[in-house]
């Protein structure tokens, strides 16, 4: 069996109990470190002051964690919409600056999905932003890492090849390919190899094949029935997240893969559904510490 060294980080905001609580929980699972939601509430950039996050930043060190990294989608359609962009680009770089103060170098962001048609106007507004914001993140040696899922791994590396450096690179969930594309994240790992930073632990299946626009939305793209299709998509006809090892993602050959690039960061365990958070995350630290 595979074996790995690689830390595990669980999202605060998967307990849904708050900050503190959830940094309490993630260390009683076992947890190493901690992704957390830096986009409003007690954890935005604008509610923070110096004090408050060196505060942060020495509790968090008291639990014996560390910060993996920071979640920073901004939603809507990412960086698809260029009269959106300018507050985005610079709440990103807020957020940013607010991870490298709080030890971590990696903040996590949905972009919107990469349009095929490389010469559209929504591809150029998109490339823009992303080269903005990969020039800011490697000026301070951190990345923002867009999270695989709603294109696939090969088209993402092409968008990601455009861009002057890597300060823009992956957060790689393999269950959202699973889901949503049906790419292999086994051989996503190898083609985003240059750029993976930061992975997501989770699991899932697909029901049923759509076009994954109908489930990530795209700037300028309506489907026929959105109502209709907003039903489908929450009551999980299209996909279903589940347990880690329960779903389609082929965990032994996905960690070697990791293994084979010399990825050494943290696997973070996600957990959107559900009405057990704490155990299904407890049982997903202890499905990980296996292949120890």
């Amino acid at each position: 069996m595979v074996k790995v060294t690689n830390p595990i980080g669980v999202i605060v905001d998967s307990f849904r109990v708050g900050v503190r609580e959830g940094l309490r929980k993630a260390k009683e699972v076992g947890a190493n470190g901690v992704q957390i939601y830096a986009v409003s509430g007690e954890m935005d950039p604008d509610n923070l002051s110096a004090e408050q996050r060196r505060e942060m930043r020495e509790y968090i060190a008291s639990l014996g964690l560390e910060i993996s990294a920071l979640v920073g989608d901004l939603g809507g359609h990412g960086l698809q919409d260029r009269k959106e962009n300018a507050w985005k680009i610079e709440k990103s770089k807020k957020i940013l600056d607010l991870a490298v103060e709080l030890g971590t170098n990696v903040v996590t962001t949905h972009i919107g999905m990469v349009p095929e048609d490389a010469d559209s106007d929504v591809y150029k507004a998109m490339q823009e932003a992303c080269e903005e914001l990969s020039r800011y993140a490697s000026s301070l040696n951190a990345y923002f890492a867009i999270e695989t899922g709603p294109e696939t791994a090969a088209r993402l590396k092409e968008f990601l090849d455009t861009l002057s450096t890597n300060g823009v690179s992956v957060n790689f969930d393999p269950a959202n390919m699973v889901m949503v594309t049906g790419d292999d994240p086994v051989q996503g790992v190898y083609t985003l190899r240059d750029y993976i930073v930061h992975t997501h632990a989770k699991d899932g299946v697909r029901l049923k094949e759509t076009d994954p626009r109908n489930i990530y939305g795209s700037l300028g793209y309506e489907p026929m029935d959105h109502d209709k299709l907003a039903e489908m998509v929450e009551s999980g006809e299209f996909f279903r997240e589940v347990p880690l090892g329960e779903g389609k993602v082929d965990w032994p050959a996905y960690l070697q893969a990791l293994q084979d690039i010399g990825y050494t960061g943290y696997l973070t365990i996600e957990r959107e559904v559900g009405t057990q958070p704490e155990v299904d995350i407890a049982k997903a630290v202890k499905f990980l510490e296996q292949y120890k």
